[in-house]
């Protein structure tokens, strides 16, 4: 039991590699010749198999040659196991069955749903925070006092080492260009034509991305998340794109804490049937799972066909993979719960706006607790 958690985040294959697993040999490589051991190394009970029926620990000879050990590594990795392809054959299009099927029992040939939604969370939110980088402010359009503003804050004490790397790559991106010269004969704006928004902030397109009104800030909390807020962002907004990396770095964590909460929608809106709420747990973690994917999908596909295809086509195949998408969802609410059309439907629309709530509060408790952390 104390090699669980490390089995559902590493996966069967890279245990079955790291432990030896016997398998198919489907190189044409001979097969070590060493002896096979006939009780257990740890506890001297006599083996009747792989493992020891007494202890657990496989029975495997690891003082081999060493190139043994690299062909066992390359067979168990470059041959996937075909649970896995069966698992996200059903997640993306059949998602109601694979979960019905793991409640049913049938469970040993589906990936875990815990080590699935790892998976597919990994790999979603590792394109989230991908595309991020992308929202960072451009370092061209810092003014000198912006710029002077930042190198104090790099020289802070305070600031936490990832931070300050973060920044300093920031700093040495390229400098802004020189303005182009204003050409002789060209009129200048007179001092009379500029508004009173002009005159505090200054022209669009120089101005800061976040204003703070210290006369407005009355209450010690709103004091206190002035303080935070010019910390974090800059007094003009100029760490704003440090911000928002670090929101998005949050919220794998933020959506991992949304499952209990989500399967406990669903035992509120299901609450007549008796239904147990690991049973709930289990769909949310498939659901979810499936929405991670399928978006994923859908973004890569969304790529391609902006590329290869006419703009009025690829819109409306878009349309339907999202369609697709949501119709998908809902008949997996349907076929789980196996509940009438009306019923489900109504129910389909009514749990997603309550994990809707649930989500924007969510947002907003990783906002705050970005803000608060050091």
């Amino acid at each position: 039991m104390a090699d669980e958690p490390i089995k559902i985040l590493l996966g069967d294959t890279a245990i079955s590699a790291i432990e030896g697993t016997p398998g198919q040999r489907r190189f044409g490589r001979k097969k070590d010749t060493s002896p096979a051991l006939t009780h257990c190394e740890n506890c001297g009970a006599e083996l009747q198999g792989h493992w020891c029926s007494q202890c657990g620990q496989p029975a495997i000879e690891y003082r081999r040659s060493f190139r043994y050990v690299v062909a066992d590594l390359l067979n168990e990795f470059l041959n996937w196991d075909s649970k896995f392809f069966t698992t996200i054959a059903l997640l993306i299009f059949k998602p109601w069955r694979l979960t019905n099927e793991f409640l049913a029992g049938k469970r040993v040939r589906y990936v875990n749903p815990l080590r699935l939604y790892l998976l597919a969370s990994i790999l979603f939110f590792f394109a989230v925070n991908y595309g991020a980088k992308g929202l960072r402010v451009d370092a061209s359009k810092l003014g000198e006092k912006d710029r002077a503003e930042l190198e104090a804050d790099l020289k802070d004490e305070d600031l936490p080492p990832a931070a300050r790397e973060k920044l300093a790559a920031f700093l040495r991106d390229t400098s802004p260009s020189p303005a182009p010269s204003v050409a002789a004969n060209s009129p200048s704006p007179s001092p009379a034509s500029e508004t009173e928004k002009e005159k505090k902030f200054g022209k669009i397109g120089h101005r800061p991305f976040v204003v703070f009104d210290q006369a407005k800030s009355t209450t010690p909390f709103e004091r206190w998340i002035e303080a935070r807020a010019k910390e974090k962002m800059g007094e003009k907004g100029t760490k704003m794109g440090l911000f928002i990396t670090t929101l998005f770095s949050n919220l794998p964590y933020m959506m991992l804490c949304c499952i209990p909460l989500f399967a406990f929608v669903l035992k509120i809106l299901y609450v007549r049937r008796h239904i147990f709420y690991i049973d709930h747990l289990i769909y949310a973690l498939h659901i979810h799972s499936f929405a991670y994917t399928a978006i994923m999908l859908i973004v890569l596909a969304t790529m391609g066909l902006t590329r290869a295809a006419p703009g009025a086509v690829a819109g409306w195949i878009i349309a339907l993979l999202w369609v697709a998408f949501a119709v998908q969802i809902f008949l997996s609410i349907r076929r789980v719960y196996r509940q009438g059309w009306f019923i489900s439907t109504f129910k389909f629309f009514l749990g997603g706006f309550m994990y809707l709530i649930v989500i924007l509060a969510a947002l907003a408790a990783t906002f705050f607790v970005t803000l608060a952390l050091p």
